[in-house]
């Protein structure tokens, strides 16, 4: 799975609880979004979550 490049937010694994609680595995997974960015001056395509996106964490690249 894709990890953001800026935060390293990557999967989370929890357990889904039914009406009658019974449980089984599963994921979260991020909102991760292939971005050209500007890295070290020059424009390159990153994983980034849109937290990173929303934050401005991350100067894009025309």
């Amino acid at each position: 799975m894709a990890k953001c490049e800026i935060c390293g937010k990557g999967v989370t694994f929890g357990i889904k609880v039914s009406h009658s609680h019974r449980r089984s595995n599963r994921t979260w997974k991020p909102n991760i979004r292939k971005v050209k960015a500007m890295v070290a001056g020059t424009p390159k395509t990153i994983s980034v979550c849109s937290r990173c996106l929303r934050s401005n964490k991350v100067t894009r690249a025309n």
